[in-house]
């Protein structure tokens, strides 16, 4: 298979976006990006200036003022140019998103394939409004009464390291499609990703003002939602920063999305098909170098397969080429930061601490041609109880934790007890009875059955749960009643 070409060697230093043109920043902080998988500097980007933000932020404010009245037919006629867009530039979004994250070339295609989706399904949403607009006659004598929805305003939207594009599409397609304005905010993990994406966007014209980009952090963007104009935020990424925003949020009266830490189960019944079963755990466990919200790092095993389950596991994961994602036989890249590597590694050696015991060390992996890379090879660990600390705190690195269960009843109690998370839950099995019984009463918003990750499409919001979820609305598709409000009309005429 072939090494891609990266589509620039360097990105320079980055730039801000505010209403509508690309400037320099005045700001004397200059951060280098280096790419996971060589070291090497890929470019240098600022952290804006207080006044950058408000500036972004006057232009988001400013731009709703014309934009909120723009007829809805325009609105999504725009939002399918975007879409337009992002296919004629597919092929290099996903090489920009191995260079700048440190993902498979595999998976960045499914990534960008996912943008594409949620703006399709944003174009949806713009559609059914008509659906959410009620209207009564005679509710009275001589009165009708009608429901409508209406856009609230600017929103900051904070998008995680991890997932940089498709965060970005989670939130900021459906706030153009309900009449809204964005100051997006990225991760500094991956800048390039974050100015790529928004390039593509503005080719398709938007007006100025429309969509904005700085690069933050986590002062700026504090300061961003303190601003009146700023009406909520849309945010993926951790549960400090994402409660400490929710609190704020709480304190001003403003709506918000806030997607945070998961610690996710794949569950394996004594009837589950293992050959397919170790496929799904691959992906479960070390997709995205383990990065992902949905993937998993607890691997409940029931009854007694659990030596097959472990041989099979081990001999599949010990078989995966690790590398550069632009190599198309790379089946796990690097971590995207050299902190979040050293942040897992912590994670192993506390998890041995407690006790548990290594099936397969990834830990001193080496990667020709890449010795300065974020590399992590998979690491599978046994002799894991739901006690320990570190089988409640997630890992977010390519780790599996093994841990043996009597029964589906137990499984269940362990996830819906041993953590407060609850982005996910996958069980593996034939069983129609089992399934059901897992579905009904596992505690988290997404659950998966014989898959290792349970991804919703965009025309589904993210339905998680307990402290991995607060706000006003879920992401995705469920982001419009984020990004709108309800204004009842009472009518009397004769």
């Amino acid at each position: 298979m072939a090494l891609l070409p990266e589509v620039k060697k360097h990105y320079g230093k980055q730039k801000l976006f505010i209403n509508g043109e690309w400037i320099d920043s005045k700001s004397g902080e200059i951060h280098e990006n280096p790419n996971p998988a060589t070291g090497e500097i890929i470019s240098e980007f600022p952290t804006a200036t207080r006044e950058e933000a408000r500036a972004a932020v006057e232009a988001a404010h400013q731009a709703f003022q014309t934009w909120r009245e723009v007829p809805m037919r325009d609105r999504a006629r725009l939002l399918f140019d975007m879409r337009a867009r992002f296919e004629e530039h597919f092929d290099e979004l996903t090489r920009v998103l191995v260079q700048d994250h440190g993902r498979t070339i595999g998976e960045a295609i499914g990534s960008v394939r996912r943008v594409i989706e949620n703006i399709e399904s944003a174009c949806s949403a713009l559609y059914s409004l008509r659906k959410e607009n009620e209207h009564m006659e005679q509710v009275a004598r001589g009165i009708d009464q009608y429901l409508t929805w209406e856009p609230l305003g600017p929103f900051l939207i904070i998008t995680p390291g991890n997932i940089p594009m498709h965060a970005w599409s989670s939130f900021v397609p459906y706030a153009l499609a309900a009449g809204c304005t964005v100051v997006v905010s990225p991760s500094r993990q991956d800048p390039v990703a974050a100015e790529y994406i928004c390039r593509v966007a503005q080719e398709t014209g938007f007006p100025p003002g429309v969509i904005n980009l700085i690069h933050g952090g986590r002062n700026i963007n504090k300061d961003i939602l303190l601003q009146p104009e700023i009406k909520g935020v849309g945010f993926i990424g951790s549960n400090r920063a994402g409660w400490e925003l929710f609190a704020l949020c709480g304190k001003l009266g403003k709506t918000s999305s806030i997607n945070g830490n998961g610690k996710n189960h794949v569950v394996i019944m004594p009837d589950a098909n293992l050959d397919e079963g170790v496929q799904w755990l691959l992906r479960a466990c070390f997709g995205m170098t383990g990065q992902r919200c949905l993937g998993t790092d607890n691997v409940v095993v029931i009854g007694d397969i659990y030596e097959e389950v472990k041989a099979k596991f081990k001999e599949a994961a010990a078989g995966m080429k690790v590398g550069y994602g632009l190599d198309e036989a790379t089946e796990l890249g690097p971590l995207t930061t050299r902190a979040g590597k050293e942040k897992v590694l912590d994670w192993i050696d506390r998890a041995l601490a407690e006790g548990a015991k290594m099936v397969l060390d990834g830990r001193n992996i080496k990667v020709d041609n890449y010795p300065a890379g974020n590399f992590l090879g998979p690491t599978i660990l046994e002799d894991v109880h739901v006690d320990m600390a570190t089988a409640k705190e997630e890992a977010f690195g390519p780790v599996a934790g093994l841990i043996r269960c009597d029964s589906l009843d137990q499984a269940i109690e362990w996830i819906n007890t041993k953590t407060n998370l609850g982005h996910s839950a996958c069980i593996l099995t034939q069983s129609g009875k089992n399934a059901r019984k897992f579905i009904r009463e596992v505690n988290v918003g997404n659950v998966g059955v014989n898959l290792g990750v349970p991804q919703p499409y965009a025309f589904f919001p993210l339905g998680s749960r307990r402290e991995s979820f607060v706000g006003t609305a879920k992401s995705r598709m469920g982001s419009m009643r984020l990004f709108m409000d309800e204004k009842t009309v009472c009518t009397r005429w004769v």
